[in-house]
């Protein structure tokens, strides 16, 4: 069984309730998440948010839609990760951020192909990034999973799942899955104002007429305006992820001056 988590919730400091966010009348969530549907590898998809009071409105979303929901701790987001997938004891588990409304279910397949048939433990398009920013997915062994549940410490394993795996690539059989093409400039994730901006032309563009567009057919309609190209470029590519590591250099340097 392959197993797709979508983890999201409602506090960003950077943009406010973006899950939330209406994108042609729709939240966004419910945009990514029909894109996901539309995957033929993954065989369940759930929603992983947090217990704080602020998530209450994404668990009611995922309730009114038919969508199965698990709420967990809001910092350490591995525990939620496990504690959702252990539910289901699947073999495999795609990990999936709720900020990618462009999420490609075609390249999602490819890349579980990919893994399935490398007989790897952990696959991303993302460590070694040649994808645009948003279009991002890692495919896991659940067994991998629950090691890095037991055994990692550091604060940026605990809030960003996987670390603790694709840091061993000696323990664990780590894969690359990467794009002909460098598209790794492109910003198509959700985390600043500018960004939303860009994904809401891109959906006015492209959905009326193609509810199914994929990423060849964004890169089509950049073509066509490349000012889109370059409209949210100013941000860097995991913010997020290089603040968790500032907070394990704090916890090491506390540690050490303990001893």
């Amino acid at each position: 069984m392959i197993l797709a988590i979508l983890q999201a919730r409602v506090s960003s400091s950077r943009l406010p309730g973006k899950v939330l966010k209406s994108l042609l009348g729709v939240p966004m969530l419910l945009r990514q998440i029909e894109r996901l549907q539309k995957s033929q590898k993954i065989d369940q998809l759930l929603v992983a948010t947090s217990t704080e009071p602020t998530d209450d409105l994404i668990h009611k979303l995922c309730k009114e839609n038919g969508i199965e929901c698990h709420r967990g701790s809001l910092d350490d987001v591995l525990d939620r990760f496990y504690q959702a997938a252990r539910v289901f004891t699947p073999e495999h588990v795609v990990r999936l951020t709720a900020d990618c409304p462009l999420t490609d279910p075609v390249l999602i397949d490819e890349v579980i192909e990919f893994y399935t048939g490398g007989g790897f433990d952990y696959v991303s398009n993302a460590i070694q990034a040649t994808y645009p920013d948003g279009l991002d997915m890692e495919v896991f062994r659940f067994t991998c999973l629950e090691q890095a549940w037991r055994e990692a410490q550091l604060p940026s394993q605990r809030e960003h799942v996987t670390p603790f795996i694709y840091q061993q690539p000696l323990r664990f059989k780590i894969g690359h899955f990467k794009s002909s093409t460098d598209l790794s400039h492109l910003r198509w994730t959700a985390d600043e104002p500018k960004d939303f901006e860009l994904i809401t032309m891109i959906y006015e563009a492209l959905y009326p007429t193609n509810p199914n567009f994929v990423t060849q057919d964004i890169l089509g309609l950049l073509d066509k305006r490349p000012e889109l190209a370059h409209w949210n470029t100013e941000h860097k590519r995991n913010e997020g992820y290089q603040k968790s590591l500032n907070a394990d250099l704090s916890l090491t340097a506390n540690q050490t001056k303990e001893k």
